[in-house]
């Protein structure tokens, strides 16, 4: 068995209250059902500026028909916001495990508007340390970003090789990993920061101006639209399947190795995949699965300001730290991506 699958079994035996900030959104409530499976208890934080109600009622549904069971009285929710101190401090009371999912996402939002973007990334983050340093929290698990690496021209990344960031949203990620290490070496409180890379899969949003690729193109395909590529399409990206991401947050809330604590991980496949190929494996897996759709080619247009050309993570480090085993490559993740976009966007 891989520690992962040693960790679920031992999770279902062993009740522990987790908090997820950012519950309503796409990583929250994955990270929501997954826990409501293995038995655990969830507090769930978030004031629906990007997530929504029925990702928390779908979650708590699959959990339910995953496992035979009712689940939803181990969901507690709290309709609050990370920027007020006093909704931090009530999330956290009584909880064991956090993991804060919480921010406002999107280069291009960060950019038209980088006071909120401040306020939820860094206040925001802020807060949740001190309430989770109170609350004497076991460990405290943030969503970090591959923005971090800015303009740093090294391929594959490697964590502790970062360059200068190249927008407000990156900014906020960078002040992140350094108040977590500032709290560790002032108050002794470790906590794990993740770099995500790209993550798709289940719930992922395709509406709104700062919806991610994938979602986007999802559903501008199955409503038979233009779908628009910035720059020439060669533009590439380590996208991660959202279940390797959930296996990521549990490994290191959990761990007990006391070298992998007060660091931050690359959680990606360690791969790069073009845009001009994602719409290729997009359309394809499309049409196989409706009748009535063909091939249409997307519509190219200028490169978006902020935009890195190429993204790719070395991922030795939380292999070997926290014993990562990524079980979704690009392909198998895009086939179960696709299944659920066709059941609820079709």
């Amino acid at each position: 068995m891989t520690k992962y699958e040693q960790l679920q079994e031992h999770l279902k035996d062993n009740q522990n209250i987790w908090l997820v900030t950012g519950v309503a959104g796409f990583i929250g409530s994955n990270l929501l059902e997954k826990l409501l499976i293995l038995n655990q208890k969830v507090v769930g934080l978030d004031n629906f500026d990007t997530g929504h109600q029925h990702n928390i009622d779908q979650a708590i549904e699959d959990a339910n028909k995953a496992t035979g069971k009712d689940l939803s009285g181990n969901f507690k929710f709290i309709n609050g916001d990370i920027r007020e101190i006093e909704d931090c401090k009530q999330a956290c009371d009584g909880v064991d495990y956090v993991l804060h999912q919480a921010a406002l996402g999107s280069v291009p939002r960060s950019i038209e508007d980088p006071i909120n973007t401040n306020r939820a990334n860094i206040d925001g983050f802020l807060n949740m340390l001190v309430a989770s340093k109170d609350a004497n929290v076991k460990r405290f698990v943030y969503a970090a970003s591959s923005s971090t690496y800015g303009d740093h021209p090294d391929l594959p990344k490697v964590e502790d090789k970062i360059g200068s960031p190249l927008s407000p949203y990156a900014v906020t990620k960078v002040v992140n990993e350094l108040y977590a290490n500032v709290f560790a070496k002032t108050y002794g409180f470790k906590t794990i920061g993740l770099r995500y890379f790209n993550i798709f899969g289940k719930r992922q949003d395709p509406n709104g101006a700062y919806a991610a690729v994938i979602p986007k193109w999802v559903a501008a395909i199955l409503n038979k639209e233009d779908v628009f590529i910035n720059g020439d399409g060669e533009t590439s990206r380590d996208f991660c399947y959202i279940d390797n991401t959930v296996q990521m947050n549990l490994l290191a809330a959990t761990t007990d190795n006391d070298e992998a604590t007060d660091q931050v991980y690359n959680v990606a496949l360690n791969d790069r995949t073009s845009l001009n190929k994602l719409y290729q494996m997009i359309e394809e897996r499309l049409i196989q699965r409706i009748s009535g759709l063909e091939k249409k080619k997307p519509i190219y247009r200028d490169f978006r300001a902020g935009d890195v050309r190429h993204s790719q993570a070395n991922i030795n480090k939380a292999k070997t730290l926290l014993d990562y085993q990524p079980k979704f490559m690009i392909s198998k993740g895009m086939d179960e991506s696709m299944d659920w976009y066709v059941e609820h966007l079709n």
